[in-house]
């Protein structure tokens, strides 16, 4: 089990589970965050408009109603026949102008079709009523009741005593009215007649409040200055808030308070000083934010379905590729170089994979090419002491010889001697390394041109001109030597002309080149293509090198042959230390030379 939990398959599993469960609660919480805001923000909105239309509706509304109590107040035939029937005695003149009064009063109601009852009450006690379907039966306490001691203590203004759940003046109509009214003055001297009531269907104003109700359970009071309810769309057995507790707002303002349980708008009537109040419970907001929670959770729950089937699938591919990678490296491990990984996945995986092949390709070839090398430098150590006749006993005898010989004074004699020991020493010390500096090769070649020059008593000379820098730098042993020697044999011994051989070196910004160049016969055309393409296949050919290395020798202009450490040798060892881009490169022209350049890799700063 906890193998299992460590695997790559359930770490990838869990990581990608765990990344999306983060990211989906992060972006559930933001969403319905922002959600509820813009629900929040747009029920405000709607509120805030819904009201302010109501208010431009009330606005209409009782504009029109004092219009037509403006219309009867400023009626001077009505006023005049009020005025004559409270002094006249006359009752057939007062019954023409009760008639004529009732019906300016008729001409008023049927101006709208919302006017329930137009009543005209004199100071003298005199009434004037027109109704539809009631006769008038005056309440004889009326100049006791509230409202017409609130219209007798106005200045002449409209007074909007509000809803009714019956007529204030005829007790016989019982159906709920809008009341409002104003005192009536004589247009002359300005004195009071008495005082206006009309009462109208409640209708538009209860459908007007219900324009402000936003959810079923919002409720829209109006209320005067006092605290008066003037209307509601509540029922009776609800119980009315207490107003005064409530944001008023100040002027043409509208205010949207939503910081107790209630969401609460107001706003207020100019023409009539009146507040109108909305009232929405919390909980009926919520509602849209309950179902767009649900909502939420169904997406997340979907979501979540979906990464798990996404993480499965998306682990399984990541993971297969990689344990059949493990798998192969378990073999690897065991010494098998011979398999490979084929699967086709990400891109990054393909490269893991294609390197891991190219790897254990690599160190396969990496191996032969140690087991190469080694038989390579064996095989050199080998022809070098069958080339050399028990050196260590020859170079200890020369050493004799050229003490003998100085003690009779045959310096030149001498000095070949000497440079013979220093070569066979040189030549048999195997032991201690297979690499060496071009310091060491310089003076090895410098000992064997002794012997040449002294041989050929001055008909090949020796020019060096190698940087100082480039003294420490690491070869293989015996890389010049062979060489120059071919140079010299087959190249400048044949000359019947002074020979020259110059060794330099160039250097380029990633390559050290070591240029052996002879003023010698040259070699073929024909010669040179085979071993340049020697050069090619040995360099190239791990397999066939091995094979090679069992028969080593090197190839002159004139088509000799001689075992010994050969140029092939040389640039086999070369080309197993640095790469396969290095190596001996060879250009020759017959009559003119041959040039043998020694490439390898220029050695880092510090190295």
């Amino acid at each position: 089990m906890t193998r299992g939990l460590h695997s790559i398959h359930s770490r990838l599993f869990l990581l990608f589970i765990s990344c999306m469960l983060i990211l989906l609660t992060l972006v559930s919480v933001l969403y319905y965050k922002k959600t509820t805001d813009i629900i929040h923000s747009k029920i405000s909105d709607l509120a805030e408009k819904n009201i302010s239309q109501t208010v431009g509706l009330f606005e209409l509304l009782l504009q029109g109603y004092d219009s037509i109590t403006k219309s009867l107040n400023s009626n001077y035939e009505m006023l005049r026949l009020i005025h004559d029937r409270d002094t006249s005695k006359d009752e057939a003149v007062n019954i023409i102008n009760e008639r004529t009064i009732t019906n300016i009063m008729g001409a008023a109601y049927y101006s709208r079709d919302d006017i329930f009852g137009i009543h005209i009450i004199t100071n003298a006690g005199k009434n004037y009523n027109y109704e539809r379907g009631f006769d008038s039966v005056i309440n004889a306490d009326y100049a006791s009741t509230a409202w017409y001691h609130k219209l007798q203590d106005s200045s002449g203004e409209m007074v909007w005593l509000g809803l009714s759940k019956g007529s204030i003046i005829n007790r016989f109509q019982q159906d709920s009215v809008f009341v409002f009214g104003r005192k009536l003055y004589d247009l002359t001297d300005h004195r009071l007649i008495g005082v206006l009531v009309i009462e109208t269907n409640p209708q538009p104003i209860l459908a007007a409040l219900s324009n402000v109700r936003i959810s079923p359970n919002s409720q829209v009071y109006i209320v005067d200055k006092e605290d008066h309810m003037i209307a509601s769309t509540a029922g009776e057995k609800d119980s009315p808030p207490s107003f005064g507790g409530l944001p008023r707002p100040q002027n043409n303002e509208i205010v949207v308070d939503d910081r107790t349980e209630q969401l609460i708008v107001s706003a207020k009537a100019k023409m009539s000083d009146w507040t109108v109040f909305g009232l929405t419970p919390k909980s009926d907001i919520n509602s849209e934010v309950v179902k767009t929670r649900e909502y939420l959770y169904l997406v997340i729950l979907a979501v979540v379905f979906l990464s798990l089937v996404l993480a499965s699938i998306i682990s399984q591919n990541i993971s297969s590729p990689l344990k059949l990678l493990i798998r192969e490296m378990k073999q690897v491990e065991m010494g098998n170089f011979k398999g490979s990984v084929t699967v086709k996945s990400f891109e990054e995986i393909n490269s893991l994979v294609s390197s891991f092949n190219r790897m254990v390709n690599r160190m396969d070839e990496l191996i032969d090419r140690i087991t190469l090398a080694t038989v390579s430098e064996k095989n050199a150590e080998l022809q070098a002491l069958q080339s050399q006749v028990n050196p260590h006993f020859l170079y200890n005898t020369l050493d004799m010889i050229y003490w003998m010989l100085d003690e009779r004074e045959n310096d030149r004699l001498g000095k070949v001697i000497l440079a013979l020991s220093h070569m066979f020493r040189y030549s048999s010390d195997w032991q201690e390394a297979s690499k060496t500096t071009l310091r060491q090769e310089l003076d090895q070649m410098r000992h064997y041109m002794t012997i040449i020059e002294s041989r050929l008593e001055g008909r090949v000379s020796t020019v060096l001109d190698v940087a100082p820098e480039c003294l420490d730098v690491v070869l293989p042993k015996m890389t010049l030597q062979p060489i120059i020697e071919n140079a010299v044999k087959y190249g400048l011994e044949p000359l019947d002309r002074p020979g020259l051989l110059r060794v330099y070196t160039e250097i380029s910004e990633h390559e050290l080149r070591i240029v052996i160049e002879d003023n010698g016969v040259g070699i073929e055309e024909s010669a040179l293509q085979s071993m340049q393409e020697q050069l090619i296949k040995d360099a190239s050919d791990i397999d066939g090198a091995m094979a090679s290395l069992q028969s080593t020798q090197t190839t002159s202009a004139s088509g000799q042959t001689r075992r010994g450490i050969g140029i092939t040798n040389v640039h086999r060892r070369i080309v197993l230390m640095f790469g396969d881009i290095y190596g001996l490169r060879i250009h020759s022209k017959q009559g003119e030379g041959t040039t043998v350049v020694i490439a390898m890799p220029l050695p880092r700063k510090g190295e």
